[in-house]
């Protein structure tokens, strides 16, 4: 039976994970409706509808 993985956390630790970063939209978008984010060298579009949702487009 091969090793069973170490956890990020052991049985009995009190380790709580950190919470995400948290941003508004209003910041993110100010007055556009579009916005381009960069990740692993593409290029994704983060959209606002005018029903107020979010799209994330490659």
């Amino acid at each position: 039976m091969p090793p069973s993985p170490q956890r990020a956390n052991p049985p009995g630790s009190h380790a709580t994970p950190a919470a995400p970063t948290e941003l508004d939209s209003r910041t993110l978008f100010e007055r556009q409706r579009e916005i381009a984010i960069r990740h692993d060298g593409e290029t994704y579009r983060l959209c606002l509808t005018r029903n107020n949702r979010l799209i994330l487009v490659k």
